[in-house]
Formats: structure tokens, C-alpha cells, sequence
């Protein structure tokens, strides 16, 4: 499958996204506060907070909560992983293909944080049991390799911050107030565009008739 076309161009979506992604988070955690704007272009800040839970800067639960999400995004990574095989072999368009890369590249990276950065950094947000709350930290975090929590206990750097408000005679109450006030990194943004592909174009993809293209079923 290797000399496939649309099994490289999927494997260079996958590998480019999760490259950009996992430099930028390290490099941001290595050398900025928690919290720290590092920059402004435009409506776009560059803020680094970090996420102990679900994407866009969302909380999920607690610690147990933190692991049961990981543990679920890990087996959705592995039936996406089934899907875009099948996609690939039932020779889906190549829109389609690099939709899929783009949201399994996202999940994935997102995933190496929880999985890793606890292992990998010398700080990092925690769970604290007493409080029942998530901890911040003090001064930038290193890479020493020694760890400040367990796999799974890492939390997720995220650093776009897209600021900017719904004018003054915005109606529903919203008037003044931030359009999206989340704060979120590539990975998110790989998968939030996969998924935006997919409507935008999904006649395109899939046909206005059910057999014009199908997904779980190898075509001869």
C-alpha cells in the first residue's frame, strides 16, 4: 500500500500536520507563561494556556474524566485509522481523503499531549483531589524528560486565540461580547477544517445517489 498515491499524499497530510502541531506546542511550552500573550496579528493572539480536557480550551470532568476522554479519543484514532484505509482501497476522491488525514492528524496530536507531555516536561497543569480543581504552575516548563505526571495526565497546549466581538447592535444579548472566545491549537484546527471539507463538499464526495460511492464496501 506504500506505492499507493493516496495512501502517501494521507501519510503526508498526517505527518506534516502533526510536525507543524507538535513544534509549535513544545516550543510555546518551553518557552513562554502559562498564560503569557506572545503575540497579536491582527484579531489573532498567540495566548498559551493549557487544556486538561476536551478541545477549544473546554474542560472535561475531572481527572477521571481527563482519562476517559483519552482513552476514547484513542479508539476513535483507531477506527478513523479503518476508515481511511477503506476510503483509500475503495479509492475515495482525494478531497475526501485529505479531510480524513487532516481530522486523524488533529486527534492524534492532541492525544500525544495527554499521552506524553506529563512525561516529557518538568511542570505542567494538574489535578489537584483536595480542591477538586486544575493547578497551573509557575515559571516555563522544561524538557527534562522526568515527568510531572503520569501517560494519560498530561494536559493539551493550546495558543490561538482568535479575539474579536459581536458589534454594538448585535441583538440576542450578544452585543460587546467575544464571537469565540476559546482558545485552541493546530490539531484542533486540522480537524475543525477535515469537517468543514466534509459538509462544504460532500455531495461531491459521496453522490446524490447512495451508490455512487461506497465507503465500507470494497469495490471490484
Amino acid at each position: 500500500m506504500i506505492k499507493n498515491k493516496s495512501f502517501q499524499l494521507v501519510l503526508l497530510t498526517i505527518f506534516s500536520v502533526l510536525f507543524i502541531d507538535q513544534f509549535v506546542k513544545i516550543w510555546v511550552k518551553s518557552h513562554a507563561l502559562l498564560h503569557e500573550v506572545l503575540g497579536e496579528f491582527g484579531f489573532i493572539k498567540i495566548h498559551f494556556i493549557e487544556n486538561p480536557g476536551m478541545a477549544f480550551g473546554m474542560a472535561f470532568g475531572g481527572e477521571w474524566g481527563k482519562i476517559l476522554l483519552s482513552l476514547f479519543r484513542v479508539v476513535a484514532i483507531i477506527g478513523l485509522g479503518f476508515l481511511i484505509r477503506n476510503l483509500i482501497e475503495n479509492k475515495a476522491p482525494k478531497g475526501l481523503l485529505i479531510s480524513m488525514a487532516l481530522i486523524f492528524s488533529g486527534a492524534l496530536g492532541n492525544i500525544l499531549d495527554s499521552a506524553f507531555y506529563g512525561l516529557m516536561f518538568d511542570r505542567g497543569t494538574i489535578w489537584d483531589p483536595i480542591i477538586q480543581d486544575w493547578l497551573g504552575y509557575s515559571g516555563v516548563a522544561k524538557l527534562n524528560f522526568e515527568g510531572y505526571a503520569p501517560p494519560l495526565h498530561g494536559c493539551v497546549v493550546d495558543m490561538i486565540h482568535t479575539e474579536f466581538y459581536y458589534p454594538d447592535w448585535f441583538p440576542f444579548g450578544l452585543a460587546g461580547q467575544e464571537v469565540f472566545p476559546p482558545v485552541f491549537n493546530i490539531a484542533d484546527s486540522a480537524i475543525s477544517i477535515g469537517i468543514a471539507i466534509i459538509v462544504l463538499f460532500n455531495k461531491r464526495f459521496f453522490g446524490d445517489s447512495e451508490n455512487e460511492f461506497e465507503i465500507f464496501k470494497r469495490k471490484k
